[in-house]
């Protein structure tokens, strides 16, 4: 009876075995290692983020970047070939990562910031590009499916057999593309002045005579060495123009407009193109042609030539839009000097999308020689969205 007593009292909290008390100072004593351990690792993780505020604030660091700059290796190259000719540079680049690579024919790949540079400015100028359908090809030659006729239909019974109807005439059309060269040249001395922007100057110089070219031959070209311009397309008087001409619509006059009614030859001009291309059709013509359009005035005396009412939209005549282009006939007996139809869908532009640059210190020395390259094509697609004024009786 004494033992369990004893027992019981101690179960009871009379008192502690000495093996849970020692475990239980061990614990606590572990507990507040554990808890220094953690305050000490906060402190320290304190200071150094109060050291990295400070530095920002007060020494101005510059933000990290969030992507990787994947153009810089290639402008650094680029630039290093074009001032130096170093071509080290260049060619560690990977194609995968536009790398303006070497190809067979020498030469290396325009800069993209080139690139769409002479791009952008060959869009803005006053050329048959801003208004055609312009595409970018792989090939030497882009084909265009022309349908020239309609699917034949009719009308259906209940009993009556159905007849067969007519077939649509599918045309292929071939755009082969020709090179367009530039080289403009510099001096050394000029290529070693770090401050001059060869880049923006190489692509202004290289644009500048493209655009000139391009335009001249979208208008003029005759398909050798060139694209196929639209004033190549056979003409003929609009009333018996066959579906590969061009048809045309006389002023009255040789080499100018009608002395009675000068304007009929214009409202005539817009209602001889076809209703589905009148949607989105433009005038084209050169600066001597629109001084003489601009004067022309209604039986009212009001000028058909009229000034928008609204902001940034430019003048009308007629109720289309005006493009201005030099490479346009001047007028005089006989010429097709006033160009109106759907030019987006009469004219096709192809071309490749690179711009090949070569460098020749050697040829004009003590000039370096810029060789730049492109290829482009052009033709007409379908003549019957296209209408032109003949300046004739």
């Amino acid at each position: 009876m004494t033992e369990r007593t004893a027992v019981e009292a101690g179960a009871s909290g009379g008192g502690t075995p000495a093996g849970v008390k020692g475990a239980m100072v061990e614990f606590v004593n572990e507990l507040k290692t554990f808890r220094a351990d953690i305050e000490q690792k906060l402190q320290a993780q304190d200071e150094r983020m109060t050291m990295l505020d400070r530095k920002t604030a007060f020494r101005g660091r510059s933000p990290l970047s969030h992507a990787a700059e994947a153009e810089v290796p290639h402008q650094k190259a680029f630039a290093a070939y074009l001032r130096r000719g170093d071509e080290t540079g260049m060619q560690g680049l990977a194609i995968e990562e536009k790398a303006m690579t070497s190809g067979t024919d020498a030469g290396y790949l325009a800069a993209p910031t080139i690139s769409e540079g002479v791009q952008a400015v060959l869009r803005t100028t006053g050329s048959l590009r801003a208004l055609a359908n312009v595409v970018q090809v792989e090939s030497s030659t882009y084909e265009v499916l022309m349908d020239k006729s309609d699917v034949g239909s009719g009308w259906a019974t209940e009993t009556n057999a159905q007849v067969e109807t007519d077939s649509p005439q599918v045309e292929k059309i071939s755009i082969p593309l020709h090179e367009l060269a530039a080289m403009p040249k510099a001096t050394q001395r000029l290529l070693d002045d770090a401050s001059f922007d060869l880049e923006g100057w190489l692509a202004e110089r290289i644009a500048e005579k493209f655009a000139r070219a391009e335009a001249n031959a979208f208008i003029l070209g005759n398909g050798s060495d060139k694209p196929r311009g639209i004033m190549s397309v056979a003409t003929a008087p609009n009333a018996t123009a066959t579906d590969a001409q061009i048809g045309t619509i006389n002023t009255g006059a040789a080499g100018d407009f009608s002395a009675t009614a000068p304007a009929n030859a214009l409202i005539d001009l817009v209602y001889a193109l076809g209703a589905p291309y009148r949607a989105n059709a433009t005038f084209l013509m050169n600066s001597r042609v629109a001084g003489m359009v601009r004067k022309l005035r209604d039986g009212d005396g009001r000028y058909l030539w009229s000034d928008s009412l609204a902001a940034g939209e430019p003048a009308r005549l007629l109720g289309y839009p005006v493009m201005i282009s030099e490479d346009m006939p001047a007028p005089a007996g006989g010429s097709k000097s006033i160009a109106f139809g759907d030019f987006r869908q009469a004219y096709t532009i192809a071309e490749r999308p690179d711009l090949r640059i070569l460098r020749d210190p050697y040829s004009a020395k003590p000039h370096v020689l810029f060789y730049a390259t492109k290829r482009v094509g052009g033709g007409v697609v379908d003549p019957r969205a296209i209408k032109m004024l003949n300046f004739a009786v």
